[in-house]
This record gives C-alpha cells, structure tokens and sequence, in this order.
C-alpha cells in the first residue's frame, strides 16, 4: 500500500444524511401536512361520492354451422373451414359489435329510460353516458362479457341482462350467422324461379287455347318429368360451381369433377329431350306444346327446390338463433365496486408525500446555490444561455 494513501473521510457521509434530517426538519410542516391534508380531502370526497354496483352477465354467441344441409356444406374440404361460410368473421366480434351499435343502444335508452335516469337532455349524451356505464367485450376463450355500474344495483342487473335480450332480437332480424345468408340468398333466387313459374304457366296456357291441346301421352310426361328433375339438379350443380369459383382456380380437382358431372348430366338431358320429342304425334303444333310443358315442369321444379332449400335454411337459422346461451345470467349485487375509499387516500397520500418531499429538496438546494458563489455564477451564466436574443 503506497504511503501517500489517505482514506476517504466518513464524515462526507455524515454530513449528507445529516442534511437530509436538517431539510426534513425544516420543511416537516409541509411534508406531513400536505399528505394529511389531500388524504382528508381525499377521504370526504369519497364518501360524498355515490356507490357504484357492476352487474355482469357472460354469454357464449352461435359458432359457425359447418351448414350440412346446405348445398354449399360440402366444401368444407376445399376451403380448409368447416363448411362454406360466406367470409364470415369471428363469431364473438360480431356479436361484440352488435351489442354496441346504435340500434341496441337506442333500445336500451328507450327501454330503460336512459334520459331520466342519466339526467341528459340529448340523446348523444344518453348514448355517451350509457357507453361509458358499460363494458362490452370477448375473452379469449370466446365468450362475451357484458358489465354494467350504476347506482342502483337492481337497475345494473337489468340492464346486463336487457343487453342479452336487445341481441336475441336483433339477431332475428339481421343475417349475421351462414344460415341467415343461405336463406337470403335462396330467397332472392326464389323471386326469380316464381316470376319465371307464373311466365311458363301462362305460356302454357296459350298455347292449349290455341292448338287445343290438353295433355301428352304418359310416355312423354315421364320423360318430360325426369328432364325437368334433371334440369333441376343442373341447375344447382351451377350454382356450387359458381360458388366453387369464388376460392377455387379452374385446376381444383373437385371444380373438374364437379365440371364433368354437370356435362354428363347434360348429355343425359339431350337424350331425354329427344326422346321426349320422338313421341310428339304433331310435328310442329306438339313440339312447341311439349317445350311449353316441359319448361313448366322445369319451372315447378326448380321452385320446389328452392322452397325446400329455405325452410333448410330457417330450421338452421332458428337452431343458431337460440345457440346464444347465457352461460352467467346477471344478478342483483350485493357488494359495490366502486369507489375504492381505502384506495383512494392511499395512493392520494403516497403521491402528496412525494411530491412534497421533492418540493423541499428542490427548494432547500436552490437555497444552497444562492449562497455558494460559484454555483451563484453558474446559475447566472445558464440563465444568459437560456435567455433569448
């Protein structure tokens, strides 16, 4: 060890703590009299503020149908996905978005009048107050988490539970599930094949007032009803087809297969047309009452597929609608949940404490500063830099 060694002093240590206890001492009427203070003011102010009640309701939405009965259900395989869905999303997001609209929230202000119990004048505000009362979201799980406060605890139930009932209803009008749009879409075809029926019947019907015909031989109506079922069947593998090519590329197997199928179903329908038309006694007045009956039959078929395909659709429709279960229906509570009183002066004294306690420091250093001439020059010198020219 070199002899020009000294060691450092322990009262460099000393001093500073000492310090530290002298600021202490000098300021400990604000140190321990701001915290005290907040913290009652604090304190009343918790005690003047309401309690609040959190009512809560968990729910679990319909999951999408892998749509079987659907003539579209067979390309669960194709898509990767259980079934063909339409590009629907993730079930727990639309119904979460559902519950926020303006619909159910108007229904809600109406049902409960919102604009008496929230004191607003405005229905904006009503839906602001209502929003900010209530907690709408989806775990992670997949369930939906419905939280409603307010003051009542009677009316927080109510309200989480009227959310439930408000969705239920919605869903009845609204094609949100793959069977509601399945059913809307068969419908809009519905429309046609009807408007296309009522024009075959009619056609029909002139043409036996003017040629006076009535009815075929039973071997041309046996043909001309499996042309007409034929015909019908073609006519959905179409629709799949043009359904397939939405996700599928010409060079998809099942598309070629599907493709193939349709084209053996045609030639099996040439031949049944012709043969149906050897058997015509009349050349020319019985061809053309033969394709009149023929696109009748075609027509009423086409119709009762489509008919039969809706009602598919309704009984799934009707299944997923009553799939939102209530999993935790929400009950009166008997526990408020805000405010946190104890809490509150808490966490309302820690900060008092240390903000105070950092206002001394820096007020005992500036004190220091001005008596220390050079940090005096210092600070001088800081103050021209800051300073603008």
């Amino acid at each position: 060890m070199s002899d020009n060694f000294i060691p450092p002093k322990s009262t460099d240590y000393e001093i500073s703590l000492l310090d530290l206890v002298i600021t202490l001492a000098k300021h400990k009427k604000i140190i321990f009299g701001v915290p005290l203070i907040t913290a009652l003011f604090v304190a009343i102010l918790s005690l003047l503020s309401p309690d609040i009640y959190t009512a809560s309701t968990q729910i679990m939405p319909p999951q999408q149908q892998s749509g079987a009965s659907s003539p579209f259900g067979q390309f669960g395989a194709l898509t990767g996905f259980p079934g063909f869905s339409f590009g629907l999303r993730n079930p727990a997001d639309i119904y979460v978005a559902m519950l926020k609209s303006r619909t159910v929230s108007d229904n809600m202000i109406k049902r409960f009048q919102l604009q008496v119990v929230f004191k607003t004048k405005l229905v904006t505000d009503t839906r602001k107050a209502l929003e900010n009362a209530s907690s709408i979201v989806a775990s992670k799980d997949g369930f939906i988490v419905v939280k409603v406060d307010d003051t009542n605890p009677k009316l927080a139930a109510d309200m989480a539970n009227g959310y439930v009932e408000e969705l239920q209803k919605l869903t009845q009008v609204l094609a949100v599930s793959e069977a509601s749009q399945r059913r809307l879409f068969f419908e809009k075809q519905l429309l046609q094949a009807k408007r296309a029926l009522v024009d075959a019947e009619l056609s029909l019907k002139k043409i036996q007032e003017k040629t006076g015909l009535l009815q075929l031989d039973a071997q041309a109506q046996e043909l001309i009803r499996a042309g007409a079922e034929l015909k019908g069947q073609i006519a959905m593998k179409e629709v799949e087809l043009g359904a397939m090519r939405t996700f599928a590329t010409g060079n998809n197997p099942d598309y070629i297969r599907t493709q193939q199928l349709v084209g053996g179903m045609r030639n099996q329908l040439a031949k049944i047309e012709t043969g149906s038309v050897s058997t015509s006694k009349a050349p020319e007045v019985g061809l053309e009452y033969l394709r009149k009956v023929r696109d009748l039959k075609y027509a009423e078929t086409i119709y009762d597929i489509l008919t039969k395909q809706i009602e598919i659709a309704k009984i799934d429709e009707a299944k997923e609608g009553s799939l939102i279960q209530i999993l935790d229906k929400a009950v009166v509570p008997d526990k408020k949940s805000k405010p946190k009183r104890s809490l509150m002066v808490l966490l309302a004294t820690v900060s008092a404490g240390f903000f105070t306690l950092l206002y001394a420091f820096i007020k005992e250093a500036l004190q220091n500063a001005r008596k220390d001439t050079k940090t005096q020059a210092q600070l001088q010198a800081l103050k021209k830099t800051l300073r603008w020219n």
